[in-house]
């Protein structure tokens, strides 16, 4: 399984985002009118990895940019935060510094001209 996955993480990687992005209306439109159908399933699952090729390039191009710059602001990004659900005062940690946020990235599809 994980191989596959794997292959199809490469042969995503190697499609242009533009073309991808020339897509993206069709397919949010098709996913937007839900059916019980295969067909529908078929272009949730497109649509999905549209997303997923643009969010990856959006998150690439964050983290380049992060470095581009020092950072003297605390410790790097992979270290900033978690994704453990953060505790309450209840668990006894009412004390414990409360956890920096992430950034959340927007999907949306590009503007054309």
């Amino acid at each position: 399984m994980e191989h596959l996955l794997t292959k199809l993480a490469r042969q995503l990687d190697t499609l242009d985002e533009a073309s991808l992005m020339a897509l993206w209306d069709k397919y949010a439109a098709t996913v937007g009118r839900f059916e019980p159908s295969r067909r529908w399933e078929e272009a949730a699952l497109i649509f999905s990895l549209i997303q997923a090729k643009r969010w990856k390039n959006q998150l690439f191009n964050y983290y380049w940019a992060q470095q581009a710059r020092p950072r003297d602001d605390g410790p790097p990004p992979q270290t900033s935060f978690t994704l453990e659900p953060p505790r309450s005062g209840a668990d006894g940690d009412a004390g414990a510094p409360a956890q920096k946020r992430c950034k959340v990235l927007s999907f949306r599809p590009v503007k054309s001209d």
